[in-house]
């Protein structure tokens, strides 16, 4: 595997059976570089360029082994933004897309050919000339304030015991503001008003973009609908449930709420 760059330091987000390969260094961890795995490690593998600065480039792997010795460590993509810088969290996340794409695209969908990288992003069937990109699935995710409390839900695909914010998946045709109404009334029979743009996050589990959003209460009564839920309640600021993650942007929402109201 050979990799020619100008005087800029190589990171390789190397993935094993879906976690990412990093090393221990004393008590810290560290993306490995390019140079430091054997090239028979890589089977072949495509290099896929992730993201490139004037201090660095990174580039994505999937391993088809694992190198010996006990400094390599394989962890999820979550965990690993406890464990390393969070730039090379996010680089990790996209690598981790990136592969995710190259997965599930190498056969055209229209005519089932072998599809071709052609670009960075972008695969073309050489058969009947269809361009496959990256998928991204939209998501909106919402705090909901009603007075001094915010509402809290806890859903069952949740891992952990934390309380997050209600979220959902964007449906064809819908407005961003739309979907948040949608799920927010599919979910907990409520609706909402005011609604506002917060902010926006990649989300690479698999391939998500969660756009986040405050909101505050209208009407009706709490009642968990659709099953995906187990729990949902307003909490006031000092009678909170285990809050999500700070990786997320459900914890950023939280934290202005709490921090700004």
């Amino acid at each position: 595997m050979s990799v020619e760059r100008e005087n800029k330091v190589g990171k390789l987000f190397a993935f094993y059976k879906g976690k990412l390969l990093i090393k221990r260094v004393g008590e810290t961890y560290v993306v490995p570089s390019v140079e430091e795995l054997p090239a028979e490690l890589c089977g072949g593998g495509t290099l896929h360029a992730v993201a490139s600065t004037p201090e660095a480039e990174a580039f994505a792997l999937d391993l088809k082994a694992t190198p010996p010795g006990d400094e390599w460590v394989l962890t999820d993509l979550r965990a690993s933004y406890d464990l390393i810088p969070h730039s090379d969290y996010r680089w990790a996340g996209t690598a981790a897309e990136l592969i995710y794409w190259d997965k599930h695209s190498r056969y055209c969908p229209v005519c089932g050919s072998p599809t071709e990288q052609r670009e960075r992003v972008m695969k073309k069937c050489p058969a009947c000339g269809y361009e496959v990109y990256p998928p991204i699935a939209a998501a909106t995710i919402v705090l909901i304030r009603r007075g001094d409390k915010a509402l809290l839900v806890r859903a069952k695909n949740f891992r952990g015991n934390f309380h997050g914010l209600v979220a959902g998946f964007l449906e064809p045709g819908e407005t961003l503001e739309e979907c948040v109404r949608r799920e927010v009334l599919e979910e907990t029979g409520l609706t909402i008003k005011h609604i506002t743009y917060f902010g926006s996050q990649p989300w690479p589990y698999p391939c998500g973009l969660m756009v986040g959003f405050n909101a505050e209460y209208e009407g009706g009564e709490l009642e968990l609908r659709d099953g995906e839920l187990s729990s949902a309640a307003f909490f006031s600021r000092d009678n909170l449930p285990q809050l999500p993650q700070k990786l997320s942007i459900a914890r950023r929402l939280i934290d202005n709420w709490l921090t700004n109201g």
